[in-house]
């Protein structure tokens, strides 16, 4: 995978500094540079990142080292490093180019707002550098630090930029990362509870899922095979209502839930139904932050849009938000919108068509060597646009008449599923990308598919 599309799924920007593109939804720093031409630095600086202390290497243009350091990961010591540098760049920030593996963070973000120009490298990338000094394959963070010098003094194109994202774009991306580890909490919890009910009422199970909030209240109010004989079918008609349950009526499941329970040793339904009322406060707890979740996506969506369109200097009514935009695109819905802005924003706002499909996975990777070509899926890509771009294709082949057709096509040639739905998205990026160049919305009834005659 290409070094722009590795640091673009992280937590900084990183895009070429060649782009004379619009950018609607950027930082200040963004704006600035976006109309400066590229300096000529005159201090090279490799920095190792670690968790407790950072490993510097600083040389000059000439490739002779003026400084090796280790700085501790605590604000005085990374403004104390920042005033360095800068001191030994003769006093310019500008014309310290800095080069580093994890573009973010409290090292990236202190040097940039010091005015100093950061560049990201893909660790990959770093490996194969690092064979230049070390064949035998030694490594250790000072040989790094250096490594990282040499690597953006003489080969910076292989490097991208780093700039600070606007405040809503961090925002937006922390409140992705949230509600993804609130999903998968959630499914471990209900894992579990699916466990406890299959050890001694399997009943419960065939009614619903152990994700439906309306079988958390039916355990509540049947918790055991024996309280199912006493409970009122009233009860449970009510329970069925408020839930707007209208796929089985309060017979069908007293019916259910009075079939012949198992055989379990005694102490068992006490011991599950002590676990079960855990989780599903768990459950319960979860499922609210979720939805919280959402409707905090849906409130930072709209503050990103008010803000690219407030900051194009066109009226409003002239034109739409890359925001509008990528929300009027068949399947996808918000939490495809704020993934793509959060992981993949710069790229959507330098209209990187190429490095965007590299990014979420779509587009293949070719290997051709004499008469050998083959054609594989790519791997090496951000996983959450991946995720992302995989339900997005999901959603689209069943709301949208044209992806239906494109993806039936797919599988008529003997695609798998998840072949035809890279395809069916590979092809909505196509449609995005033009949509954003000419600030228009999708429209469903362009070029529709021909109906066929039956």
């Amino acid at each position: 995978m290409g070094s722009r599309a590795a640091s673009a799924s992280t937590g900084m920007i990183a895009h070429r500094t060649d782009e004379g593109v619009a950018l609607p939804l950027r930082s200040k720093q963004e704006a600035g540079m976006a109309e400066r031409t590229e300096e000529e630095f005159r201090l090279f600086v490799g920095i190792d990142w670690a968790t407790e202390h950072h490993q510097v290497c600083a040389a000059l243009p000439d490739g002779r080292v003026v400084e090796e350091r280790q700085v501790a990961h605590e604000a005085t010591a990374l403004n104390e490093l920042a005033e360095r540098l800068i001191a030994l760049g003769g006093g310019t920030a500008a014309a310290v180019a800095v080069a580093i593996e994890v573009p973010h963070g409290a090292v990236v973000e202190t040097l940039l707002e010091r005015g100093l120009v950061l560049f990201a490298l893909n660790p990959k990338q770093l490996d194969r550098f690092r064979d230049r000094y070390a064949v035998a394959g030694a490594k250790d963070d000072r040989r790094d630090a250096r490594v990282l010098t040499d690597a953006v003094r003489t080969d910076r194109r292989a490097f991208t930029r780093v700039v600070l994202p606007a405040p809503v774009l961090i925002e937006l991306r922390e409140e992705t990362r949230l509600h993804e580890e609130l999903r998968e909490q959630a499914h471990q919890a209900s894992n579990r509870l699916h466990q406890q009910l299959q050890r001694f009422y399997p009943q419960l199970l065939q009614l619903a899922d152990a994700t439906e909030p309306w079988l958390w209240a039916l355990w509540e109010v049947v918790p055991t095979p024996a309280a199912a004989a006493t409970v009122r079918a009233a009860r449970i008609e009510r329970l069925l209502r408020h839930h707007r349950i209208r796929r089985v009526d309060a017979a069908a499941v007293l019916a259910q839930l009075r079939t012949p329970a198992l055989h379990v040793a005694p102490g068992t339904v006490e011991a599950a139904v002590r676990h079960i009322t855990v989780l599903v406060a768990q459950l319960r707890l979860l499922h609210g932050q979720r939805q919280d979740c959402r409707r905090r996506l849906g409130a930072l969506l709209e503050r990103a849009s008010a803000q690219s369109t407030s900051a194009s200097g066109v009226a409003p009514r002239a034109q739409h938000s890359d925001v509008e935009i990528l929300l009027s695109m068949p399947g996808a819905g918000t939490l495809v919108t704020a993934t793509m802005l959060a992981d993949a924003g710069g790229l959507l706002t330098a209209r990187a068509h190429s490095t965007l499909r590299t990014l979420c996975g779509i587009g293949p990777v070719t290997k051709c060597s004499g008469k050998v070509l083959t054609v594989v899926r790519r791997y090496a890509c951000n996983p959450r646009l991946r995720d992302a771009c995989h339900y997005w294709g999901h959603n689209a082949v069943l709301t949208d008449a044209r992806c239906h057709q494109h993806y039936a096509a797919l599988r008529a040639k003997g695609h798998t599923h998840g072949r035809a739905l890279r395809g069916v998205v590979d092809r909505l990026l196509g449609v995005l990308m033009a949509l954003l160049r000419d600030r228009t919305l999708y429209d469903p009834t362009r070029r529709c598919p021909k109906v066929q005659a039956a």
